[in-house]
């Protein structure tokens, strides 16, 4: 009997079950705690995601919280804040479905600048761990976004109206113009005097010809609705359209429409954008394209250019849409002079400086200049110049805000792309 009982003593082969047994609570409780916590890392995961669409998405360019935001000083922006709650749990996640998820918004504006921060918190209820006496794992997170708010902005748009723009738009509209008139003339001169005998304008709407202004003036109303598809708020930009005059004896800024946030009414005034009109050829010696005067006009007229932080407080750019050929009375010409002081030249971009100075923003749409060979005033005083047109224009622009088209690649187009380029630019800081 006491062998058998020295035997039993010594037998080790129950021992694995017994230490198994032993072992199980501890090694189910390690695994739980891998599970639960990487589900409880999944739901942190996804409400992570939820936050960062609500403050991102309670800062968009077009949210009512921007637009409320525009309207006001620094401050809480409370309908960004619950813009963003609903955006929140607008999300569609499994964890947003459990019981304990709270969510903390809050979005402010201190100068420009908004900032969003939306903070999250939940309980995820466990399942292994419930053994080990943990019944739920606690989470959570913070997500922030800044932005700032659209800019404030005044448009100044400035149409070259001059003779030389009743050229044809296109090389067909020359050709047509070229083979109807006498001369073989590709100008659609507006000539109002009594012994004018060429009012070649009037010949180019008989024929249907398409001439640079008629292109310009529709662009410019179009440019109206690209502003209203553009602005966040209904006072964001204002616009002003001029050109150089209505007539040769009245070769001074003329203001076709003042400066409005109303751009149905613009458009409405852009209607009267013609052709300057002239008594007859070489009236004035066709000196009156001055773009000298006009910008040392609209130096005075711009009022002090601001930051863009709010309607106080606007930032001020030149639209200035021109073929570049400036043609006026004067003797510091860039180059030769035709007779005593009629001066053919690319703009002169010492004029530009002021504007510049003064923070105003210069964009520049040049309607290419197209080559007339058939005209010898062409052949003698703008062929030779004519590869300077467009870098003088791009000289006298801001810094990316020039922009060249021919009329055959639309016009329209072009000055709505140039017009979102200057939306684009960084806001001026003083």
């Amino acid at each position: 009997m006491r062998g058998q009982w020295q035997h039993l003593w010594q037998n080790k082969a129950g021992n694995f079950g017994i230490m198994t047994a032993l072992l199980m609570v501890p090694l189910l409780g390690v695994a739980g705690l891998a599970i639960d916590f990487s589900n409880a890392m999944s739901v942190r995961t996804q409400l992570f995601a939820a936050a960062d669409a609500a403050a991102v998405g309670a800062l968009a360019e077009k949210s009512s919280g921007v637009a409320a935001a525009m309207t006001m000083g620094d401050g809480t922006v409370s309908i960004a804040e619950a813009d963003a709650k609903n955006l929140f749990f607008a999300q569609n996640t499994v964890a947003l479905q459990q019981d304990d998820v709270n969510v903390d918004v809050s979005v402010s504006k201190t100068g420009s600048t908004l900032q969003s921060r939306v903070n999250f918190s939940a309980v995820v209820p466990t399942t292994f761990l419930r053994i080990l006496g943990k019944d739920s794992i606690d989470i959570s997170g913070t997500a922030t976004s800044q932005n700032q708010t659209a800019t404030y902005m005044d448009f100044y748009i400035l149409v070259d109206n001059t003779p030389s723009m009743g050229v044809g738009a296109t090389p067909s509209d020359i050709a047509t113009m070229e083979s109807h008139t006498p001369d073989s003339c590709a100008f659609a001169c507006h000539e109002t005097g009594q012994n004018a005998g060429k009012d070649y304008y009037t010949l180019a709407q008989q024929l249907h010809v398409t001439t640079r202004i008629d292109v310009v003036r529709e662009a410019t109303q179009a440019l109206t609705q690209t502003a209203v598809s553009n602005r966040v708020t209904p006072d964001q930009f204002r616009m002003a359209v001029y050109t150089f005059g209505t007539s040769a004896d009245d070769d001074q800024l003329k203001t076709v429409s003042d400066l409005s946030t109303d751009m149905n009414q613009v458009s409405s005034n852009t209607t009267g954008v013609q052709l300057m009109t002239i008594l007859q050829q070489n009236y004035k010696n066709d000196a009156l394209t001055s773009f000298d005067n006009a910008l040392t006009q609209l130096n005075t007229t711009i009022s002090a250019a601001g930051q863009g932080t709010g309607p106080s407080d606007r930032q001020k750019i030149l639209f200035f849409v021109t073929d570049g050929v400036g043609d006026s009375p004067k003797t510091n010409c860039t180059e030769p002079l035709s007779g005593a002081n009629r001066c053919q030249e690319p703009i002169d971009t010492s004029f530009c400086t002021p504007l510049k100075n003064r923070n105003v923003k210069i964009a520049i749409l040049y309607t290419t200049y197209l080559p007339l060979p058939q005209d010898g005033w062409y052949n003698e005083w703008i062929s030779p110049f004519q590869s300077q047109i467009g870098k003088r224009l791009q000289s006298c622009a801001s810094a990316g805000l020039y922009f060249e088209v021919s009329p055959s690649q639309g016009i329209s187009d072009a000055m709505n792309a140039l017009f979102l380029k200057v939306l684009q630019t960084p806001r001026l800081t003083g």
